[in-house]
């Protein structure tokens, strides 16, 4: 079931990236942060842990003040709570990532299948723990799926990168 089909349901029914950290990006980056983008509005788990506070929801992604900032709002733009996550604990897995993927983007163009391969477990490991990272980091404040955990961690690199 898609998000849109899911109204009154506890799913991010549109994401907004902030566009002050927006920039123009390398086409595979685009390429990433539109699927996950897609992907997280096809199937989504979100749950807002305030009872009082029930979606569906419009999530407003941005950094500020070192900080992940998660603005939920309701399909009204009307504001329903703020998760703020420092970044310090994502730093690390971060960095790492962004090394893998440029050495994954190096290896498309030129090694074999094998070498491509390995890189892409590599990837896809540390991709992992940072998604397991923001999923625990969230968890007193949102309940999300693997899957969202993962789309969303892919928002937060993609936040990352600036001009």
């Amino acid at each position: 079931m898609t998000a849109a089909g899911a109204r009154g349901r506890e799913v991010i029914v549109n994401v907004v990236l902030d566009e002050k950290t927006l920039v123009r990006r390398r086409p595979e980056v685009e390429h990433e942060r539109a699927v996950a983008i897609y992907d997280l509005l096809e199937e989504n788990t979100f749950r807002v842990r305030d009872e009082a506070i029930a979606g569906p929801y419009v999530l407003h992604l941005s950094l500020a003040d070192n900080r992940l900032v998660m603005d939920v709002r309701n399909t009204d733009d009307a504001p329903l709570t703020r998760v703020t996550l420092p970044l310090s604990p994502f730093r690390g897995i971060v960095r790492d990532y962004f090394m893998v993927c440029e050495s994954y983007y190096g290896a498309i163009k030129t090694a074999s299948p094998s070498q491509i391969e390995a890189i892409d477990m590599g990837r896809r490991g540390l991709h992992n723990e940072g998604a397991e990272l923001l999923r625990e980091r969230l968890a007193e404040h949102v309940e999300i799926d693997v899957d969202t955990s993962r789309r969303l961690f892919t928002l937060l690199c993609v936040l990352h990168i600036r001009g």
